[in-house]
């Protein structure tokens, strides 16, 4: 089983992002302040776990959490600030919405910028170490997740409730055959032979 969180003395956050490799919709996160007396056999990396068990996951996250913020960070202002800074503002603001806030928090990979004047450490596979960040990339997960099956509703031909933006070879596809939506992330290569052009 995965350890609850890194600091054990500490209010401890955890967040994670998903949807930062998809070609299109947007990139959202979670921070989420666990109980010290929780525990879960089930609990792992969203990745590790079918997309059933994520469902299932989440009500049960939800419901014995002491506080928990999911935010979108759109199109527009990941083509605008890049899909980096965009993930790491989509944890900040989803660690805005904790009450209480953190004394510290643990973020899922490498990269991270100063919040407020609270500590904190970037932990590579997070998701598969702590309970926190474990619950945060399934809230991420499964909040992103549902808005992409609501856009699939008015674009159908993407197959986005399927592949949820991320560049499989049908999304690819469609692209080619059908351009590109106001879902699409415009600075993202959406074509492997964007690269290709010729210039004369």
């Amino acid at each position: 089983m995965l350890k609850l969180k890194l600091n054990p003395d500490l209010i401890e956050c955890g967040t994670d992002e998903a949807g930062r490799g998809c070609l299109a919709g947007p990139v959202t996160a979670a921070a989420i302040i666990l109980p010290d007396n929780f525990s879960n056999n089930t609990l792992n990396d969203s990745k590790k776990l079918s997309e059933a068990k994520r469902k299932s996951l989440r009500p049960l996250i939800e419901d014995c959490c002491i506080t928990y913020g999911v935010t979108h960070i759109f199109m527009e202002a990941i083509d605008k600030i890049n899909i980096l800074n965009a993930s790491i503002l989509a944890m900040q603001q989803s660690i805005e919405q904790l009450d209480p806030q953190p004394e510290h928090i643990s973020v899922d990979g490498n990269r991270f910028k100063p919040y407020r004047d609270i500590p904190y450490t970037c932990v590579i596979k997070g998701d598969g170490k702590y309970l926190n960040i474990a619950a945060a990339s399934i809230l991420a997960k499964t909040y992103r997740d549902e808005f992409m099956e609501k856009i699939h509703e008015e674009f159908p031909m993407y197959n986005w409730k399927k592949n949820k933006g991320y560049p499989t070879a049908e999304h690819r596809e469609a692209i080619r055959k059908y351009g590109i939506t106001k879902y699409h992330r415009k600075s993202f290569r959406l074509l492997p032979e964007q690269y290709s052009l010729e210039f004369n």
